[in-house]
């Protein structure tokens, strides 16, 4: 098994360095219908697709139920989800107000099998001209780092705050957790020439 990636020559404008370059992009990323997964997982457990449907509508009623409440829900054998904002932060407490919440939040955390799983699968890169010919094929030999939004850096002197946020327009950013108590960072913009 492989992740497949597109790297097609394009034009690219805005950056440091404009130019010709080979862009990076998903192939093959295609959703798979729910009634698949329902009828695989039955193949594996022997547990009719109807039940396992029934009992995964039941797990998704808890799971939405108790996320809203401010808990951190395990999803077995994936890892953890929980709801969160991304938010400025200010000095004074009569600054602190809802407009300072830019955006609401799904955050989730993987488990160490499913990152150990990326980590191992190789990445097969298919180079391409403009007009879609295939210069050459390329499997990945790189390091198998996986971004972990997590634990980025710590700011020890914020209350159990997890730090990694940028400065935009003068305010903090970074994420609150209802019932975490972390605020983890992860603002501001990213550059370069990525598709």
């Amino acid at each position: 098994m492989a992740i497949k990636v597109i790297a097609q020559r394009r034009e690219v404008k805005l950056g440091k360095n404009p130019g010709k370059k080979f862009v990076m992009r998903p192939d093959l990323y295609i959703p798979i219908q729910e009634k698949k997964v329902f009828a695989e997982a039955a193949t594996h457990s022997g547990i009719s697709a109807g039940v396992i449907k029934a009992a995964w509508d039941a797990a998704g009623e808890v799971i939405r139920t108790w996320a809203t409440e401010g808990h951190s829900i395990p999803l077995p054998g994936l890892g953890t989800m929980r709801f969160g904002v991304r938010s400025k932060a200010v000095a004074d407490l009569e600054d602190v107000k809802t407009s300072l919440i830019s955006v609401r939040r799904i955050i989730f955390t993987p488990n160490v099998e499913l990152k150990d799983e990326l980590k191992n699968t190789s990445i097969q890169i298919t180079c391409l001209d403009e007009e879609g010919n295939v210069l050459k094929r390329v499997t990945s030999s790189d390091s198998g780092d996986i971004e972990d939004n997590e634990n980025e850096s710590t700011d020890s002197g914020n209350n159990g705050s997890t730090g990694s946020g940028s400065t935009d327009n003068g305010g903090n950013t970074g994420t609150v957790t209802p019932g975490g108590g972390d605020n983890t960072g992860g603002g501001g913009t990213a550059g370069g020439d990525e598709g």
